[in-house]
């Protein structure tokens, strides 16, 4: 087996126990509050805590994954679990649901150790299907959404918990056994990696979009169990199951999305994302029947999904060569969106008496980032455009309508010898070498005007006086009206008679 594969098979086992660890509490938490008075505020409290560290860690760690290796980062990190573990298995106190609730958070932070390891073992077409198969271990999430009920309907929600321990002790071992010791290391610090992402904007761009997509799944995880049971009185294991579905669709709908990704623009694919979490979110913040309101949880599975996937293409393709400390921002970025939903809809029911407002701000916050990836989507048309102008071998110079010259690019400059900066404001006549009279200048602007392009040899003049002879075309610009708005003169030197 290819060390890859192994590693795929490996990596994303191991991200499907650390998040089956990291919901323990939403998903037991109707049973726990049977146990430990606590009023509903406390109980978003108790959910979204595990959010926390779940979503800081997440940049260290993507960093500490390129230093050290994912095999070290899962063999500490499922270690570590322990504690938590052991400690909410004896919890009697918020005090106590908080604290190991805040360390259970490490198993949501090691979804950084993935989608910073396994890129470096496939090539960049393929990115964005691998990140979406390992971001799939989200299934973690609803495993436990659906089993942790049953198993506390049996057992009792402590000793489900101990069960866990079993869980994160044999992927310990897994990864220290089966883990990649030769993986390429890159050491560059922390500091140094931050600074040369910060700055660029489409790092805050991507962890907005993150925020809401990955938010929204984390935040509807922790949330529904207990918001189904609360607002439409439903058996706790009929509500850890329909939590599951949830968890699913989003989860199975992630590697299609990568997958997509990899086939076409994923600018595309997120304004059918953004496009569509904006009509969910208006749908939910009406609080309607349970049939539509599921309808409207489905849809934010379903494009949360296709979302998270596609966004984890186009980090590696921005930033392949920060790839870990992006990760960890962007990944952390969405941990946080799950935090606050939680708490704020909580609030404000208790303020207004509905979650309307709540769900509101995802159907808003999603028409933001719709707006956005719209500008993104045609100004990376135009950054593509530039880049082909900027590297072409004939020089090209655009003029406005009256023949003022607007820009010109590198070849322009490598063949007259005048800057850009020199040429800017100025006519083109700035190259005229005295060879041809005024009835040719006069043909040229007759054919432009009548035909709207000219072609031909002419003899311009060099900055250092040179004359040589090029193959000059000018096209006429036109807009939707037909009228002109610019021409634009594209010329190569004809060598032979220079």
């Amino acid at each position: 087996m290819k060390q890859g594969t192994k590693q795929l098979i490996v990596q994303t086992g191991s991200l499907v126990a650390g998040f089956m660890v990291w919901v323990l509490i939403s998903s037991l938490m109707p049973f726990i509050k049977a146990d430990i008075n606590l009023t509903s505020t406390q109980i978003a409290w108790a959910t979204a805590v595990p959010v926390i560290l779940g979503s800081l860690l997440r940049v260290p760690i993507g960093y500490w994954t390129n230093r050290y290796g994912a095999r070290t980062l899962f063999t500490i990190s499922f270690i570590v679990l322990i504690i938590p573990i052991a400690l909410l298995s004896y919890a009697n106190s918020l005090l106590t649901l908080i604290l190991g609730g805040f360390l259970l958070g490490i198993g949501g932070a090691v979804f950084s150790v993935g989608v910073t390891s396994l890129p470096k073992y496939y090539e960049k077409t393929k990115h964005g299907f691998i990140n979406g198969i390992y971001g799939a271990g989200n299934i973690g999430t609803a495993i436990t959404s659906f089993s942790a009920p049953v198993l506390a309907n049996a057992y009792g929600w402590r000793t489900t918990i101990k069960i866990f321990l079993i869980i994160v002790l044999i992927f310990a071992l897994l990864n220290f056994i089966f883990g990649d010791r030769k993986e390429r290391k890159v050491n560059i610090s922390l500091t140094d990696q931050i600074k040369e992402v910060y700055k660029n904007p489409k790092l805050w761009f991507l962890s907005l979009f993150y925020f809401i997509t990955f938010g929204s799944f984390v935040a509807f995880t922790i949330y529904l169990p207990s918001f189904l049971v609360n607002h439409f009185e439903l058996d706790k294991v009929d509500a850890g199951l329909r939590t599951a579905g949830f968890i699913a669709l989003a989860t199975f709908f992630r590697p299609i999305g990568g997958w997509l990704g990899d086939k076409i623009n994923p600018f595309l694919i997120l304004m059918a994302v953004f496009f569509s979490l904006t009509f969910a979110g208006f749908l939910l913040s009406f609080t309607p029947s349970l049939p539509i309101y599921s309808f409207g949880c489905l849809l934010v599975a379903f494009f949360a999904g296709l979302g998270n996937g596609a966004i984890f293409k186009l980090v590696p393709l921005y930033f392949s060569k920060q790839a870990g400390i992006v990760n960890g921002i962007v990944s952390a970025m969405g941990g946080l969106g799950g935090f606050f939903p939680p708490i704020i809809l909580t609030i404000l029911f208790n303020w207004t008496g509905h979650y309307a407002i709540g769900f509101m701000s995802l159907s808003e916050f999603s028409l933001a980032s719709l707006v956005i990836v719209v500008w993104l989507f045609y100004q990376d048309k135009l950054d593509i455009s530039a880049k082909i102008v900027n590297h072409a071998l004939d020089g090209i110079c655009l003029t406005d309508v009256h023949g003022i010259i607007q820009s010109v690019n590198p070849a322009f400059t490598k063949i007259t010898g005048y800057s850009q900066a020199e040429v800017i404001g100025k006519t083109p006549s700035v190259l005229q070498s005295g060879e041809h009279d005024n009835e040719f200048y006069n043909k040229m602007w007759d054919s432009l005007k009548s035909n709207g392009v000219w072609e031909g040899y002419i003899w311009n003049k060099r900055k250092n006086n040179d004359i040589y002879r090029e193959w000059l075309t000018i096209t006429a610009i036109k807009d939707d009206a037909g009228e002109i708005k610019n021409y634009v003169g594209m010329f190569y030197e004809d060598h032979e008679k220079s």
